[in-house]
């Protein structure tokens, strides 16, 4: 006869409050970043807060359901969520549905309701390689073994390099050889995708003149600061003026139509500006413990599906923070990534608490059974 015994405590909670507290810093920096903008643009100040307003309390749920649904249950879902998302990203490219923004086509729009397939594109990456690994634990450690995650991750970076979108197909891309390495994808091997993905991604640089343009402005954004050197030169000057304690809150000076993307991409600089090198470390290590949470919650994992499941979600968070950080101090060449549940965006804030809320229902210690 066997007995379980549940322990009381839940799942990891300390996760939720921190990725809530972190929406809600968001918002306010949002506001802060964009009221001059929204006013001048859309009549009202606070435009772009309602959005994401709206973003978060729809996350919330999302969170809330996906904190307490069974994640072993997502297995069912890979096929649909892979279909869905290979649709979404095809619909970009049609006409009357896809929506253009800058020379991009990344979203569907539906009414005054838009998508960002590439944001689903990557949790259902996730949930494809934790499927097919938790169930063909022996072919983890083989490049044929790996070869249909590495297939599902190509076809996606294809469609999403094509909008075109550099930044999401470098996450992708690094998302997916980070789940082939959890998985126990031998180094050697791993050191094989590596080297010609490299060589890829420096070829898609040098055939698009735009991404040539990028690169030039990041070596020296002064021979253009009126063109592809501008947004940089403008990140860095709000970084700077923010010193060691920041110019205080709502009181940036280059929210004021000098930054663009202020309140999305570039949302980094109005937060360093205002609060400061200080303020940036407390931000910093709240970011750093949401990934720890994470990390921690794949490491204890009950069974490997959690654990991939656990891992990517993670990865895909830290990756987009370093990203991030690195474009608007000027580390890497300059490329459009929102900051993970911060950056304004609807879809992207959605997606991400709903995938904290798996990492919470995966942190959740499993029953004891003798």
């Amino acid at each position: 006869m066997k007995f379980s015994i549940k322990r009381q405590r839940g799942g990891d909670y300390a996760l939720l409050i921190a990725v809530v507290l972190l929406s809600v810093i968001g918002t306010v920096f949002i506001y802060s970043a964009s009221n001059y903008s929204a006013a001048a643009t859309y009549g009202d100040e606070y435009f772009f807060v309602k959005k994401q307003v709206i973003g978060i309390l729809l996350g919330v749920v999302a969170m809330a359901f996906t904190a307490f649904f069974d994640y072993g249950k997502l297995k069912k879902l890979t096929v649909p969520v892979a279909i869905l998302s290979f649709v979404l990203l095809a619909l970009v490219f049609v006409p009357g549905i896809g929506v253009e923004n800058y020379g991009a086509k990344r979203w569907v729009g539906m009414g005054a309701f838009t998508v960002q397939p590439s944001e689903i594109a990557k949790f259902s990456l996730i949930l494809f390689s934790a499927t097919y690994f938790s169930a063909f634990k022996e072919r983890t450690t083989t490049f044929t073994g790996v070869l249909p995650v590495l297939l599902f991750g190509g076809a996606t970076c294809l469609f999403v390099i094509l909008e075109p979108n550099m930044s999401i197909t470098v996450c992708i891309a690094l998302l997916m050889l980070t789940m082939v390495f959890a998985a126990g994808l031998k180094m050697k091997t791993l050191l094989f995708i590596i080297v010609p993905a490299f060589v890829a991604g420096v070829a898609l640089i040098i055939v698009e003149p735009y991404r040539l343009s990028r690169l030039a402005a990041f070596i020296n954004p002064w021979s253009n600061p009126k063109g592809e050197g501008y947004q940089l030169l403008q990140s860095l000057y709000a970084l700077g003026s923010g010193g060691l304690f920041g110019v205080g809150l709502f009181h940036s000076r280059q929210k004021y139509a000098f930054l663009p993307f202020a309140e999305s991409d570039f949302i980094l600089s109005v937060i360093g500006e205002e609060i400061g090198f200080t303020g940036l470390l407390f931000f910093f290590l709240l970011l750093a413990f949401i990934v720890f949470r994470g990390l921690k919650a794949a490491r204890n994992a009950k069974d490997l599906f959690g654990y991939i499941l656990a891992t990517g979600i993670t990865m895909i968070f830290g990756i987009q923070v370093v990203i991030n950080a690195l474009v608007v101090t000027g580390s890497i060449p300059p490329t459009g990534l929102p900051l993970p549940l911060v950056s304004s965006g609807n879809t992207s804030i959605i997606i991400f608490m709903a995938e904290m809320g798996v990492l919470f229902n995966v942190s959740k210690p499993r029953a004891i059974t003798f």
